[in-house]
């Protein structure tokens, strides 16, 4: 999911305190997602947020 946000130009800020996910974390800069996989991914999104959407969230 950290790639695609990348590769999709979107800040990323993952969180762990764990250090081997913290490693997996930084795993993401050694390849690229194509187009296509980009594409079938987005596709994957219900609508369903779980928090607030940042493009309307003036709290």
């Amino acid at each position: 999911m950290i790639r695609w946000h990348l590769d999709s130009g979107l800040v990323v800020i993952p969180k762990s305190v764990t250090p081997a996910r913290i490693e997996e974390n930084f795993a993401v800069f050694d390849f690229r997602l194509e187009k296509t996989e980009l594409s079938e991914i987005a596709k994957l999104d219900s609508g369903n947020r779980l928090g607030p959407d940042p493009e309307t969230f003036n709290g």
